[in-house]
């Protein structure tokens, strides 16, 4: 029988990844759903190749427009309502990978209809882990983390050693900075932030990285998912990023998890999982092992890591602001409207108001929370900190 499976956010890098993967073995999976925002070109290129008959998008305009070409054999929605319908039963596996807190809802609904859902959707695991874990709990629904760090993690732990661990250290390249000298940030050119060393990935998540955003976001992931807390969560500099994770357990043992530079294969793993499908990867290189260059982060220079420390063990809607606030913050830097080392100080700025310190005492009850207040955030952003300098 054929692994039925769902893509959210198939045009994006994780679901493009995904769709490589399959088409090399495609005999053994049937695509039911795809969805996309505005690639509908794409999505419809892609619904073609792998014979997918039900596709969202949610754009009104690129949805009209493919709704006006009278497709044949292909039902086109344009929100995620109509799951219900789609879904009589669960399905084997979804791939949420739609970016930014747009991927939320869908994710939620599909837990619904998921045996296995796999997750590459940072802010939802980030800002709503509390409202995911509910629903997973509730359907009985399998959760596999895509992001290469956690995924790792996830990889190596069961319920028993994860009682037993000291510290969780979580990798970051350093992006293309790491060596910059401090006084030359003010001078940083879009181009230059946008090539990062290793990776591949859209413009958003390349900047976060080059700030070492990603990683504030990435230990909130981990203290989510895996239930630890802040204080056992460390991050270290590796810029080859061929070591994801280092566990230290209270025996004084180590696990060292490594793979090349390529998501494909926590995608692989979360689509396959315990099912006997070889990757194939390179062979060990041995000069990997040979120069892993460690360090401790310099916090003068990525002052971001600092948020760590304004974080606490327990969830709630100040997650919202932040993730918001950076999020408005880089959109208006890939826009030429801010430059780049304003992104830390406009976000310390704004974090420090003291009208967001309440959201540290209130957990999101529903989707409606995190919304409103991600939309009030970007707003104050755009108003206060953007078009006055």
């Amino acid at each position: 029988m054929k692994k039925k499976i769902v893509i959210l956010g198939s045009t994006g890098s994780i679901g493009k990844s995904l769709l490589r993967i399959i088409s090399k073995n495609s005999s053994n999976i049937k695509i039911v759903l795809l969805s996309a925002n505005k690639s509908s070109k794409i999505l419809l290129s892609q619904a073609k190749k792998f014979n997918v008959k039900n596709l969202i998008i949610t754009d009104k305009n690129s949805y009209q427009k493919c709704k006006s070409m009278n497709l044949k054999k292909i039902n086109l929605y344009n929100n995620f309502e109509i799951l219900d319908k789609i879904f009589p039963k669960k399905i084997d596996y979804t791939m949420s990978a739609i970016i930014g807190l747009d991927g939320l809802y869908p994710t939620l609904k599909m837990i619904k209809f998921s045996k296995k859902i796999a997750i590459a959707n940072k802010e939802s695991l980030v800002c709503a882990w509390n409202l995911i874990k509910k629903e997973l709990d509730k359907f009985k629904t399998k959760f596999i983390p895509v992001d290469s760090e956690h995924f790792s993690i996830w990889f190596s732990l069961n319920d028993e050693l994860k009682n037993k661990i000291e510290k969780i250290y979580i990798t970051a390249s350093g992006g293309p900075f790491l060596n910059r000298p401090i006084n030359k940030f003010q001078n940083i050119s879009l181009s230059e932030s946008l090539k990062h060393p290793n990776w591949k990935m859209g413009k958003k998540i390349t900047i976060d990285s080059s700030t070492l955003m990603n990683k504030v976001f990435e230990v909130i992931e981990a203290r989510n998912i895996f239930d630890i807390s802040l204080e056992k969560i460390n991050v270290l500099i590796h810029p080859k990023s061929y070591i994801h994770s280092i566990i230290k357990f209270n025996n004084g043992m180590l696990k060292i998890i490594a793979h090349d530079t390529t998501m494909d294969i926590p995608i692989f793993n979360s689509l396959y999982d315990s099912e006997i499908v070889n990757f194939k990867s390179k062979p060990l290189n041995i000069l990997n092992l040979n120069s892993l260059m460690i360090a401790n982060v310099n916090k003068k220079k990525f002052p971001l890591i600092n948020l760590i420390k304004k974080m606490s063990n327990n969830q709630s809607l100040y997650e919202t602001v932040i993730v918001s606030a950076n999020d408005e913050l880089v959109k208006n830097y890939l826009l030429g409207k801010i430059k780049f080392n304003e992104i830390s100080k406009k976000l310390f700025k704004f974090l420090y108001k003291e009208e967001f310190a309440k959201y540290k005492r209130i957990v999101p009850k529903n989707i409606n929370d995190i919304i409103m207040l991600s939309n009030y955030v970007r707003s104050k952003i755009n108003t206060n900190f953007v078009k006055s300098k």
